[in-house]
């Protein structure tokens, strides 16, 4: 990961031809505590003045016209054109889109923010993949959206792993493992490991990165870079829902220039 603008990462990742993407932090923006300060959502019960004006600075560092999805932790993939409405009614937690200027964005505080570029540059993505959307199929739905738009194959499409809750931190039960077909008594432990409790019950932690990277992998994927960074244990750079319950979201953003 490069740094970026002050308050913002920059994905460091093979660049594509006319492609930029960027992600913010939680700091340098207008909203007080428990939301401070850059925060980027509306829904988590911020000022409405407040987060527009972070909005407004977003949109000016990208300048390229944003569309403010409305996440559900499901698999729906929007396809952003000249008319897509800067707030679609509709729920989806990925977009892709070939026009210049448009961008596909994503907001996230523990969910993995996934970025997507077409080798040539010709199409671009973002998908929302927390473990309920990851196991839904998320990545393949947007994938195959971008594959399918663009008649390419999957190991032309390059893909950024965004900070999330880390493998230290994504303690899960046994539902989790079940969703990615992980078995309690043995899961694999490059995905998760066993963490006991001393009730003598029994948890484990899950690798959300190393279970996206095997998912695209599977979907033939090969270019996958993974910023490798935990959002609950960098207390002064991101927000994390998991670490303090009330707090703001981050949003991660890739366009065609």
């Amino acid at each position: 990961m490069s740094s970026g603008p002050p308050g913002f990462l920059q994905p460091a990742w093979p660049a594509s031809p006319g492609v930029r993407a960027l992600m913010t932090l939680r700091g340098g923006g207008a909203s007080a505590p428990p939301y401070d300060s850059f925060n980027l959502s509306l829904g988590v019960g911020d000022e409405t003045a407040a987060v527009q004006a972070n909005r407004d600075r977003f949109i000016d560092q990208m300048r390229a016209r944003p569309t403010w999805l409305r996440q559900v932790h499901g698999r729906d993939v929007l396809h952003i054109t000249a008319d897509t409405p800067e707030h679609p009614q509709a729920a989806f937690d990925a977009a892709w889109t070939r026009e210049r200027g448009m961008a596909c964005m994503v907001g996230a505080a523990d969910c993995m923010p996934v970025l997507f570029a077409t080798r040539d540059g010709a199409a671009v993505g973002a998908a929302h993949a927390g473990w309920r959307g990851l196991a839904a199929g998320v990545l393949e739905a947007t994938l195959q959206a971008i594959c399918q738009g663009q008649d390419v194959p999957a190991a032309d499409v390059r893909a950024w792993l965004g900070p999330c809750i880390g493998p230290r931190q994504f303690e899960v039960g046994s539902e989790v493992l079940d969703a990615f077909g992980q078995h309690a008594a043995a899961p694999d432990p490059s995905l998760c490991v066993p963490r006991p409790r001393p009730d003598g019950s029994v948890r484990w932690l899950a690798n959300l990165p190393a279970l996206a990277r095997q998912r695209l992998q599977a979907a033939g994927v090969r270019d996958i870079t993974d910023s490798a960074m935990c959002t609950v244990e960098d207390l002064s750079r991101f927000f994390s829902f998991r670490r303090d319950r009330i707090t703001g979201r981050m949003v991660a953003a890739i366009w065609r220039c």
